[in-house]
């Protein structure tokens, strides 16, 4: 199989790695609530914190992320950086839109990192940065997020990491659309903090 047929392959590989829903999967091992009936109903780490559960979160926040690395590193140790960016993307679609859950997943901010931290690291430590700063002057994830997924591109761009750059891009577009309820209740003043049941 020639480099360029492997790039469905990478997709596909991409989108059923990102598919697993880890989230559920681990509140569902540790005997909590349905997630999905709490908080933003999301599968992710933020709605996960919301069961008082601060380690589930945590490893729901780290297999995210690693399903994100581990789809770039595999089809890009197959066949190159293309496929790595194919793959990358397969795996955020998987997580926004998981065929498993009927098509409703989780917000892409981990798989965001992970792919990153796969196909270029600092842009993941840079991402981290600025979460962290507007996360401790603000207490919003979901701001901390959108504000870290919009500069990112720009960052890449700046240092000449031109298909890198147009990836996040076209990253940080779906985020936004996945964030569009947080987005509205940002602008109402009725997103909840961190720390905050919903």
């Amino acid at each position: 199989m020639g480099l360029e047929a492997f790039l469905p392959v990478a997709f596909v590989i991409g989108y059923l790695l990102g598919s697993i829903p880890f989230g559920l999967v681990l509140t569902k091992l540790a005997g909590t609530q349905d997630i999905r009936s709490i908080g933003s109903g999301s599968i992710g780490a933020t709605n996960v914190l919301r069961t008082g559960r601060k380690s589930l979160a945590a490893g729901t926040l780290l297999f995210d992320a690693l399903k994100g690395t581990v789809a770039v590193v595999i089809a890009g140790y197959v066949a190159g950086p293309n496929a790595a960016m194919v793959a990358g993307l397969g795996a955020f679609l998987g997580h926004l839109f998981p065929v498993w859950l009927k098509f409703k997943g989780g917000k892409g901010v981990a798989v965001y990192i992970g792919i990153l931290l796969g196909l270029f690291w600092p842009g993941a430590v840079v991402f981290c940065l600025i979460w962290l700063a507007t996360a401790f002057t603000t207490r919003y994830s979901s701001l901390s997020a959108l504000v870290a997924a919009f500069v990112t591109p720009m960052f890449l761009w700046w240092f000449g990491h031109l298909a890198l750059s147009a990836l996040t891009a076209l990253l940080t577009l779906l985020l936004f659309y996945a964030h569009r309820e947080n987005i509205k209740r940002l602008q109402t003043g009725k997103e909840s903090r961190i720390g905050e049941k919903a």
